[in-house]
C-alpha cells in the first residue's frame, strides 16, 4: 500500500545546531526528502530541513539569517541540489557550498522581481502539442 506522510513535526532550530542536526538524522538513516526556502511575511529567510521519519516529515527550520552552513558534506547530492536552487532564487548563501553552474536561470539573474512559475499542465500541453507536430510532419 501507499504511504502518507502525515504528521507534522516542526522544530526551530539556529544556525550553529544546522550541521549537527543533519549528522544525526544521517546516523540514524533519516533520508533528506527536500530543503526549501522562503522569505516569510516578516521579510525574515527561512530554510526548512524535511527527513523522512518512518513516513512522516519532520522538519527542522532556521530562519532569520543571510549565511547557513552547508549540509553537504553529510547529504551529497540531495542537499547540495537543494542548496544551490535555494541560492538561486534567495538572497542566502550556504557556507561551504561548492557551486556548479545554475540550475535553472540565467547567470545574469540577481534574485530580484518575480519568478514566473509554469503550471505543470501547461508545460505538459506544450510538450504534447510539440510532440503531435512532429508526429504529423
Amino acid at each position: 500500500g501507499r504511504k502518507v506522510m502525515h504528521k507534522m513535526d516542526i522544530t526551530y532550530i539556529n544556525k550553529d545546531e544546522i550541521v549537527s542536526m543533519a549528522e544525526k538524522m544521517l546516523s540514524e538513516k533519516r533520508r533528506l526528502v527536500i530543503m526549501n526556502g522562503y522569505v516569510d511575511k516578516e521579510g525574515n529567510n527561512v530554510i526548512a530541513y524535511n527527513f523522512d521519519i518512518d513516513g512522516n516529515l519532520k522538519t527542522y527550520i532556521c530562519k532569520g539569517e543571510k549565511t547557513f552552513p552547508t549540509i553537504t558534506h553529510i547529504y551529497k547530492g540531495s542537499a547540495q541540489w537543494c542548496e544551490e536552487d535555494i541560492c538561486e532564487v534567495m538572497e542566502v548563501d550556504f557556507e561551504g557550498l561548492k557551486k556548479g553552474d545554475r540550475l535553472f536561470l540565467p547567470d545574469d539573474f540577481d534574485g530580484s522581481g518575480q519568478i514566473l512559475v509554469t503550471p505543470i499542465e501547461e508545460l505538459r500541453n506544450k510538450y504534447k502539442e510539440k510532440v503531435d507536430e512532429e508526429e504529423n510532419k
